[in-house]
C-alpha cells in the first residue's frame, strides 16, 4: 500500500510498464528520493524537461479505433460528461460503429458519465440534401445503438438539429475541435488532426448546443433506451 509520495511515484513507474504515461511531476521534497528516471521531472523544472516543452495542443492520427481509443482513453475513464457533436454521425452506418467500440470504455463507471450525441436533421448537400424527420431519426438511433446499449447498459442523450458544421468531443474535463467525423477508415493513408480547445472556446461550444441557446434550431431530442 503507497503511504508517502515517493511511494506514489514508485507506483506511477510501475504502471508505466503496461500502461505508458508522458511524464511524473513531483516536489522538491522527493525529487531526492526517488529513481534518477527521465519521466521523473521536479516541478520547478517543468519547462526544461523535453516531455512538458514539447507537448502539443494537437495530434495527428490515423482514423482507426486504436488511435482513438489511445487518444480518449484517460477522457473517458475520467470525465463526468461527454458531448460528441458531429453532423453526420449515423450509428446504422458501418463506419461509425467502431467509434462505438471505443465509447463503451465508459461502461462499468458508476456513476455513469451523462452522454450525448449531436447531428443534423439532413443527409447529403446540394440538390442532394434530403431532410428526415425527428422520429425517422430517432428510429436509427434505436436501431443503431440496440447492441451497444444492450452490452454497456448505458443510456444516451440524442439532439437533432437543423444545421450545423464543426465537429467536437466535448467533456467537463476538456474539448477537441475534429478535423473529421468520427467515422474510421480502413485505409492507411487517411488520417486527420484534433485540437485540444481552450476553456473558453470549450464552454462556448457546449453553450452553442445548448437545448435553450438560440445560435441553432433543435428539432427532436430523445433518450435511449
Amino acid at each position: 500500500d503507497c503511504v508517502s509520495d515517493v511511494d506514489w511515484c514508485n507506483e506511477a513507474l510501475q504502471t508505466h510498464e503496461s500502461l505508458p504515461l508522458n511524464g511524473i511531476v513531483v516536489t522538491k521534497a522527493i525529487i531526492d528520493q526517488v529513481p534518477d528516471e527521465p519521466l521523473v521531472c521536479c516541478i520547478d523544472r517543468l519547462s526544461s524537461t523535453p516531455w512538458w516543452s514539447g507537448r502539443s495542443p494537437s495530434v495527428r492520427l490515423r482514423r482507426t479505433a486504436e488511435e482513438y481509443e489511445k487518444h480518449l482513453r484517460l477522457l473517458l475513464c475520467c470525465c463526468n460528461s461527454i458531448m460528441l457533436i458531429d453532423p453526420h454521425f449515423d450509428p446504422t452506418e458501418g463506419r461509425f460503429s467502431d467509434f462505438l467500440g471505443v465509447l463503451s470504455a465508459v461502461a462499468g463507471r458508476s456513476p455513469a458519465p451523462d452522454i450525448e450525441f449531436h447531428r443534423v436533421c439532413y443527409v447529403g448537400s446540394g440538390t442532394r440534401r434530403q431532410v428526415y424527420d425527428g422520429p425517422y431519426w430517432e428510429t436509427q438511433f434505436r436501431s443503431g445503438f440496440a447492441q451497444f446499449l444492450k452490452e454497456t447498459c448505458l443510456s444516451v442523450h440524442a439532439f437533432i438539429w437543423d444545421d450545423f458544421h464543426d465537429r467536437y468531443i466535448i467533456t467537463d474535463l476538456m474539448g477537441i475541435h475534429l478535423g473529421n467525423s468520427l467515422d474510421t477508415s480502413r485505409r492507411k493513408t487517411d488520417v486527420t488532426t484534433w485540437d485540444r480547445l481552450g476553456r473558453t472556446e470549450r464552454d462556448d461550444v457546449q453553450r452553442e448546443f445548448d437545448p435553450a441557446g438560440d445560435r441553432h434550431m433543435l428539432l427532436h431530442s430523445f433518450v435511449l433506451p
